[in-house]
């Protein structure tokens, strides 16, 4: 990729993000929309987390990583502090792959 097309990919990102702050007290969305970009957004997150938590390369991770997700997730749902849920997470893919679980 040339410094030409990286210099204009940033431009267009910038813009895109300054349009969205000038514009924000003067268009008008409406309730329906609004929620369905929430939705949206909710979508794209999961979309991601379950994308990476579930392959590797081009392939299934194993049950030990979507275990350790699974349960940094519960942790998170309960409210626990973000450390802990980070080496739940970690603990029990660990532990699982001491166990032998790929």
């Amino acid at each position: 990729m040339t410094w030409g097309a990286v210099l204009a990919l940033a431009a267009g990102t910038y813009l895109i993000r300054l349009t969205g702050l000038l514009l924000r007290g003067r268009v008008e969305v409406p309730a329906r929309v609004e929620r369905l970009l929430d939705l949206a957004a909710t979508g794209l997150l999961v979309a991601l987390v379950a994308t990476a938590a579930l392959t590797d390369g081009d392939g299934f991770a194993g049950w030990a990583r979507a275990a350790g997700v699974a349960a940094g997730g519960l942790a998170a749902w309960r409210r626990a502090p973000f450390v802990l849920v980070v080496l739940l997470a970690a603990a029990v893919t660990a532990g699982l792959r001491l166990l032998g679980v790929p």
